[in-house]
């Protein structure tokens, strides 16, 4: 172990080993856990996979433990299990790989009070269910979600991140969803602007299930968001997201959707708006396994650049194992359309207000594509 690993994992020892008791399994779990971050460290940009994103900020503070205020709004029907259910051991932990992503083995060593969810099979979940999660102190917190939905069951799933002053959010969230169910999920991150924020999001998504995912990031001085989502057999996934950043934030999206069996269908757009001296990374990777024949994928990455000062790094990739396929991915930067701006302005808009309804119109397919009202109309808010 090099001495900056060593002094990376003796600054999270002491909290690791002052934690409060758990389940034997949950122990031998975090125990492992530890013993991967310790072995993988936090990642560099020598390290293809975070080439873009320096973590240094969060490799060099020194966080004391602090549990998020979680409010959590649970509609009839859908139960919450302890980790002490039986269904919760068979699939906690078990999709969220930590092989690889020293933070998701940090948030399993850390692993206290999983909100875990089931929505039982064949139920029809009306009201959204939401999970909030606030930060008010300074310190690290490891918010873990895993959210089991029966076969054919639907329902709508809210996630959000907030907080005030510098601390450092470390999620990960683990979806299961049986054959032909149907879940409209959202994650919305509106993070302090002196705060950290890493996150990732594992969908397993069961025979014929529908899926549609939207990442919504507005906060955060550097945030990451990792999601991936593999698809059975019949699987249509719709993966969408929206970052807007400003003054010297940075925000990195990596998206992997992951083709395991054929006759699957994946839609993936994603959006930023980017102005000041802000850094963007969109990083969307389609794989189509050997045996996903008849597969069918899309992916498009969007951005809108309103300074000169502002950078977005771009990196649609195809991989594809399988013959009988269609897929396409494409990138695309720009700035506010000239002759659309003269037009508005023309007709006597103000600049300001003509700039805002440029913005607008740019991010509005991804905001009408939001069904719960109140979220959407917080969306539109913000861009306005």
């Amino acid at each position: 172990m090099t001495v900056a690993l060593a002094e990376q994992t003796g600054a999270w020892l002491a909290e690791f080993t002052s934690q409060p008791a758990a389940e034997p399994w949950i122990r031998e779990l975090r125990d492992a856990a530890f013993q991967r971050f310790s072995e993988l460290g936090f990642p560099t940009t020598r390290n293809e996979e975070w080439r873009f994103t320096n973590v240094a900020p969060i490799a060099r503070a020194t966080f004391g433990a602090v549990k998020p205020e979680r409010l959590l709004r649970v509609p009839a029907g859908v139960a919450r299990l302890t980790a002490a259910d039986g269904e919760a051991r068979v699939h906690l932990a078990r999709y969220a790989s930590m092989d690889a992503n020293a933070f998701v083995a940090l948030n399993t060593a850390f692993l206290n009070d999983a909100t875990v969810l089931q929505v039982p099979k064949g139920a029809v979940i009306k009201e959204p269910i939401e999970i909030d999660f606030q930060i008010a102190h300074p310190g690290a917190a490891h918010p873990r979600i895993l959210i089991l939905v029966g076969a054919n069951a639907q329902c709508t799933i809210v996630e959000s991140y907030s907080g005030t002053g510098r601390y450092f959010t470390n999620a990960v969230t683990e979806m299961v969803a049986g054959e032909g169910a149907v879940i409209d999920h959202y994650k919305v991150q509106r993070e302090s602007l002196d705060a950290f924020h890493v996150a990732t999001m594992q969908a397993q998504l069961g025979r014929s299930a529908n899926f549609v995912s939207h990442n919504i990031s507005l906060g955060g001085a550097l945030v990451r968001n990792d999601v991936n989502v593999t698809l059975s057999e019949g699987v249509e996934a719709t993966i969408n997201g929206l970052y807007i950043a400003n003054g010297t934030q940075h925000v990195d999206n990596h998206t992997v959707i992951d083709h395991a069996k054929p006759h699957g269908t994946s839609h993936e757009l994603y959006k930023g708006i980017l102005d000041g001296h802000a850094h963007a990374v969109f990083s969307g990777r389609i794989i189509v396994r050997q045996d996903a024949q008849k597969t069918d994928s899309k992916q498009t990455n969007k951005n809108l650049v309103l300074s000169d000062d502002a950078v977005i790094d771009t990196k649609p990739e195809l991989q594809i194992h399988a013959d009988d396929v269609r897929c396409t991915h494409g990138a695309t930067i720009g700035q506010l359309d000239a002759e659309s701006m003269f037009y508005l302005r023309s007709r006597g808009i103000g600049k300001n207000e003509a700039r805002s309804l440029l913005i607008y119109a740019f991010a509005q397919d991804v905001v009408d594509r939001v069904k719960v009202p109140e979220l959407r109309e917080s969306l539109e808010g913000f861009l306005f």
